[in-house]
């Protein structure tokens, strides 16, 4: 059997990726979460696209992980990030995105999902704690009542102020756009 480059680093890499489209990675994913249950470990969830990595994600995945026990993050496939946020996103692939999410230090399992929001994947694992970033009131974070009646915890944490994505995507073009009017003068 040939493996693609993903089947390579996937062997050599300790955090695991799992992909909730696939039913052995989700039998797998509940063998984890299991396996978490038993040590009695709280288990915290977010998700979100992560396509560039700032201080800003950094800084909100290290406080998630203090939370809790372990820390999975639920990453949007491509296709939902289309969906969600137009043609030219995700700016990263899927593939690209999971290993850089993996090689975080707070993070101690990523799982790739299609759908547009995390639901069916929170109601699969029903994570101990729920968070999303401070854009997100309690009230508006999808799986919350899934949750909450199992006894867990939603929070919002706060941005750190001046870091997004999209803000350093403008930023790019901005100074690559004045570089280039200026190599035409």
């Amino acid at each position: 059997m040939l493996l693609n480059r993903f089947d390579i680093l996937q062997t050599t890499l300790v955090i695991p990726i799992f992909f909730f489209r696939n039913e052995s990675d989700r039998i797998a994913l509940t063998e984890w979460r299991n396996g978490l249950k038993k040590r009695g470990e709280k288990l915290v969830f977010t998700n979100g696209v992560f396509d560039i990595i700032h201080a800003g994600h950094v800084s909100y995945l290290s406080e998630a992980r203090n939370l809790g026990d372990a820390l999975i993050i639920g990453l949007n496939a491509d296709e939902s990030v289309h969906r969600l946020k137009g043609p030219n996103r995700p700016i990263q692939s899927e593939f690209d995105r999971s290993l850089v999410l993996a090689g975080l230090r707070s993070t101690d399992a990523v799982v790739i999902f299609d759908e547009d929001t995390p639901f069916d994947l929170i109601s699969h694992m029903i994570p101990d704690i729920l968070l999303k970033g401070g854009d997100w009131t309690i009230e508006s974070i999808v799986g919350r009542e899934v949750v909450e009646s199992n006894g867990g915890r939603v929070l919002s944490l706060p941005f750190l102020d001046g870091r997004s994505t999209t803000g350093i995507v403008e930023r790019i073009l901005e100074r690559y756009s004045a570089e280039t009017d200026s190599q035409k003068n």
